[in-house]
């Protein structure tokens, strides 16, 4: 009885510390969600959510990695223990927090619609005349729109995209009429393409937050504590700043 005692209690220890016993933590990414998350001119991992983990691993004691994951399925990855924590610009959502434990709300984010500079549309008419909506697939956007389109009966045809910023190219190509997306990649679209924001759709405010499996509840705690040590201090302003996020 004792040695089962014992055994059951290093599986749930290596269940539930792994990361934290390794000294090392690795973190799942979009590489391409700019200004979060995405890869650099010299292939380096970069963004907001990047440097908030880099800092949050050092005030830990860990050493971190970030590792490119498809979107559509880095909460697959996150499960499947192929990563330790997805920091990457992340929305809450009940369908999400059914697999995974997020942190504190660390950021507000809009959904908003994006169109070329001398597009002449409407946020209604991009519904109702028969338009061609670019999404990234595997976002809280994405799904909510497929909803919307079905129960709402919208003429809208959804393509989907495994980025925002590829939406935003076949935007400027001509291949599709608008793109629907988080805000601060608009905004950072905006600031180096020719498109622009052209309002919100309808899809309510979404919270931001870091995520790790059901089972990493110390390190969910610790990322908590130090996520509001980050947030208290002057470098969160150096990010916001730097990242250009207070638009």
């Amino acid at each position: 009885m004792r040695k089962l005692f014992v055994f059951t209690l290093c599986t749930l220890f290596l269940l539930t510390g792994q990361a934290l016993a390794a000294g090392k933590i690795v973190n799942g990414i979009d590489a391409n969600f700019p200004p979060f998350a995405f890869i650099d001119k010299t292939g380096k991992p970069s963004g907001f959510d990047v440097d908030a983990m880099d800092w949050i691993a050092k005030d830990l004691g860990l050493a971190i990695t970030h590792v490119p994951v498809e979107w559509d399925g880095i909460v697959t990855s996150l499960v499947t223990k192929k990563i330790d924590i997805i920091a990457s610009g992340m929305s809450i959502s009940p369908e999400r927090a059914e697999r995974v434990n997020f942190t504190i709300p660390y950021w507000i984010i809009k959904k908003v619609f994006v169109v070329k500079n001398d597009s002449p549309l409407t946020a209604e008419e991009i519904y109702t005349q028969k338009k061609t909506l670019g999404v990234q697939q595997g976002t809280t956007e994405a799904k909510w729109l497929r909803e919307h389109i079905a129960s709402q009966g919208y003429n809208v045809t959804l393509k989907y995209y495994s980025s925002a910023p590829l939406a935003v190219e076949d935007l400027l190509n001509g291949r599709i009429d608008a793109a629907a997306m988080d805000s601060a990649p608009a905004h950072d679209a905006e600031a180096k393409k020719e498109v622009k924001i052209l309002g919100t759709f309808g899809m309510p405010e979404e919270d931001f937050g870091y995520a790790v499996r059901k089972d990493d509840a110390e390190l969910l705690d610790k990322v908590n504590t130090s996520l509001k040590k980050l947030m208290a201090s002057p470098y969160w302003d150096e990010l916001i700043e730097k990242y250009e996020l207070n638009q």
